[in-house]
C-alpha cells in the first residue's frame, strides 16, 4: 500500500482529509511537463498572463466562504478569522499583478551612439514552492503569483495539514484558463521533495517553513547552482514607549500576539514595555485576554483556536512551565478558559511578567498563544533586548513620535520595521527577514528580482 498524506483535525481529532503521495517517479514526470510548459507560457505576452491570473483570483475568492471553512478543519483557526486569509490572497495578487509591467520591464542603461543595449528579466523556469499549514494561502500566494507572472512554471508542495490548499490553487488556475501543466500540485513526503530539488529540473526554490526545514532545503540544493528564498521562523518583538497610545498599543500588540492561537512567523512574541506606562498595559492586556473565547472554531464567538496539533500545545506547555520554574509569573488563569485541556491542543493563553532572556520562552520561538512581558528603562535598553535574539523577521514600535521610530528602527535589526501596527504584509513593501528568519523577499517590485535572472543585450548597431 502507497503512502498517504494524513490530515488530522486538530478540531475534533479525526482524519479530515487524506491523499496519496506521489512517487518519485511521478514527482519526477510532473517536472518534466512543468518544463515543457513552461516554454510556451514564458513566451506568452505579459498581458495575457495576467489576464488569466486576475480571473484565477477572481475563481478564488468566488470560493472564499467554502475555502475559509476548509482552513478552519484543517488548521484550527476560528471562521471569524479564516475570512481574512482570503483577503490577503486577493490583496496581494492583484498587487502582484498589477505592478508585474513595471517590475519586469527591460532595464534601460544610459544612451551609447552607435549600440542598443538594456538588460531583459528572464524567467528561471520551473520555481518549486514548498508552503506551510499555519497561513496556507498568504505563505502560497507570495511565491506562486510573482513567479508565474515572470514567465516561469510552477509546482507547489503544501504542507500535509493542508493539502486542500493546493489543490484550490489548481481549481482557480484551471478555471482561469492556465496552460496545462504551467501550475501543478504535489503531495511529497520530505524525501521525494529534497530528490525534486536536487534533480536538474528545479531551478529555484521558495520554501517557508522551520529554520532546520531551510537547512534542508540548502542540503538538497548545494550541489546546484540554484537559488533558494526561505521564510523561516520570528521571535518578534515590540517595544512600547512612554510616548504610546495605551489603549491603541494594548489592543493591537494583544491581537498580535494571540491571532491564530499565536502560530504566525511574524506574530509578536515578545514585548518590552517602558517602566512609565508598564503598570498600565500589563493590567490591559491581561484584562483583555481574559476575555478572549477559546474553544470550536467553528463557533462564529471563538476568537481563538485550537493549535495545530497536541505536539504543538505540549511544546508552548513545556515553555511556559520551565519559565515559571525560573521565577516567570503567569498572569492568566486557565480555569478561565474551560476547553484548555492537558493531552489536546486545546491551550489556554499565557501572559507571562518576570521574564528575562535567560528562559526559552523569551528566545526560542514559541509559535503559541503566549507573550512575554518586560520592563525597560530606556530606547537602548529595548533596543539591545530586541537584537539578542537569532531571529529578525519583522519588529513594532508603539509611539506618538515618528521621528523617534525611524531613528530606532535603523538600529533593529529585522526585516520588517513596523510603527502601531504589527502582524501584517504589506504586498508593496518587500517581505524578508535577517539572521535565523531566512533570506531572500517576496512581495513587491524587490520580489520579483529573486524569480528572474538578468541577460544582457549588447546589440552594435553601427557597423
Amino acid at each position: 500500500m502507497g503512502k498517504t498524506a494524513t490530515c488530522i483535525s486538530p478540531v475534533d481529532g479525526r482524519v479530515y482529509v487524506e491523499r496519496p503521495l506521489a512517487s518519485e517517479s511521478e514527482a519526477l514526470a510532473a517536472l518534466a511537463r512543468a518544463r515543457t510548459a513552461q516554454t510556451a507560457w514564458r513566451h506568452m505576452p505579459l498581458r495575457e498572463r495576467q489576464a488569466i491570473l486576475s480571473k484565477a483570483t477572481d475563481a478564488f475568492v468566488a470560493k472564499g466562504a467554502e475555502i475559509a471553512e476548509e482552513i478552519s478543519w484543517q488548521m484550527g483557526r476560528p471562521v471569524s478569522q479564516t475570512p481574512s486569509e482570503i483577503r490577503g490572497v486577493e490583496e496581494r495578487a492583484r498587487h502582484m499583478i498589477a505592478i508585474a509591467p513595471d517590475s519586469l520591464k527591460d532595464i534601460a542603461v544610459e544612451p551609447k551612439a552607435g549600440f542598443t543595449r538594456f538588460i531583459r528579466r528572464d524567467p528561471l523556469g520551473v520555481v518549486f514552492v514548498v508552503a506551510p499549514w499555519n497561513y496556507p494561502y498568504l505563505t502560497a500566494v507570495n511565491s506562486v503569483i510573482p513567479a508565474l507572472l515572470a514567465g516561469n512554471a510552477v509546482i507547489l508542495k503544501h504542507s500535509h495539514q493542508t493539502p486542500l490548499c493546493a489543490e484550490r490553487f489548481g481549481e482557480a488556475f484551471a478555471a482561469a484558463g492556465l496552460p496545462k501543466d504551467v501550475f501543478q500540485f504535489l503531495h511529497v513526503g520530505h524525501d521525494v521533495a529534497a530528490k525534486l530539488i536536487g534533480s536538474n529540473g528545479v531551478d529555484f526554490v521558495a520554501f517557508t517553513g522551520s529554520v532546520p526545514g531551510g537547512h534542508a532545503v540548502q542540503a538538497a540544493a548545494a550541489k546546484r547552482f540554484i537559488g533558494a528564498g526561505l521564510e523561516l521562523g520570528g521571535k518578534d518583538p515590540a517595544y512600547v514607549r512612554a510616548d504610546v497610545n495605551l489603549p491603541h498599543a494594548i489592543e493591537n500588540v494583544v491581537d498580535g500576539a494571540f491571532f491564530n492561537s499565536g502560530q504566525s512567523c511574524c506574530g509578536i512574541e515578545r514585548v518590552y514595555v517602558h517602566e512609565k506606562v508598564y503598570k498600565d498595559f500589563v493590567d490591559g492586556a491581561v484584562d483583555l485576554v481574559n476575555r478572549y473565547k477559546l474553544g470550536n472554531p467553528l463557533e462564529r464567538e471563538t476568537n481563538l483556536g485550537p493549535m495545530v496539533r497536541t505536539s504543538a500545545a505540549d511544546f508552548v506547555r513545556g515553555q511556559v512551565r520551565d519559565a515559571v520554574a525560573a521565577g516567570a509569573k503567569a498572569l492568566i488563569d486557565a480555569k478561565h478558559f474551560p476547553a484548555d485541556a492537558e493531552g489536546t491542543p486545546y491551550l489556554a493563553p499565557q501572559v507571562l511578567v518576570d521574564v528575562d532572556h535567560a528562559m526559552r520562552v523569551m528566545t526560542e520561538e514559541t509559535f503559541g498563544p503566549v507573550v512575554g512581558i518586560m520592563k525597560v528603562r530606556s530606547d537602548d535598553e529595548a533596543i539591545t533586548l530586541m537584537n539578542d535574539s537569532e531571529f529578525g523577521l519583522t519588529a513594532s514600535i508603539w509611539t506618538t513620535d515618528e521621528a523617534a521610530a525611524v531613528a530606532i528602527g535603523d538600529r533593529v535589526e529585522t526585516g520588517t520595521w513596523f510603527m502601531n501596527r504589527c502582524d501584517y504584509l504589506d504586498p508593496a513593501l518587500a517581505w524578508t527577514g535577517v539572521k535565523d528568519s531566512g533570506r531572500g523577499c517576496t512581495l513587491s517590485q524587490v520580489g520579483f528580482e529573486q524569480l528572474t535572472r538578468p541577460k544582457s543585450f549588447h546589440l552594435r548597431t553601427a557597423v
